[in-house]
């Protein structure tokens, strides 16, 4: 089983207030959610200086190069895709079919017109359920 690393934690180890180090010698291998990317890089956007902005910038990177991102690099593909096609949704809702699809699950969602834009995604037919 591995562990999701919240953006709190890697805040507070750029800050050098959490021994991030000690953390992953004890626990299984990390992981990021693509929220969790994209906080860290908003937070690369928003640097007021250009030194903080590279100091940023290179701390994020090394954290990128030593998590897991599956669904952070598949919320930027399938973000860029759909962008690319016009076809943008919602970004919740992205997060959503990101997470169904790196972990090869079926989605249930009264919203296919929105998520059948979706790359590769499974829906499940749900119509059958509706209340009328």
């Amino acid at each position: 089983m591995g562990m999701i690393l919240d953006s709190s934690i890697l805040v507070a180890f750029e800050r050098r207030r959490f021994d991030l180090e000690r953390l992953l010698t004890d626990h299984a291998p990390p992981a990021i959610a693509a929220v969790t990317a994209a906080e860290l890089l908003i937070g690369v956007e928003r640097a007021d200086t250009p030194e903080r902005r590279s100091r940023r910038e290179s701390f994020v990177q090394n954290i990128f190069a030593r998590v897991h991102m599956a669904q952070a690099r598949l919320y930027a593909v399938h973000f860029a895709e759909l962008a690319s096609r016009g076809e943008i949704i919602g970004d919740r809702d992205l997060q959503i079919a990101v997470t169904a699809l790196s972990l090869d699950h079926d989605l249930a969602t009264l919203n296919a017109r929105e998520f059948q834009r979706v790359t590769g995604l499974r829906l499940v037919d749900v119509s059958a359920y509706t209340v009328p």
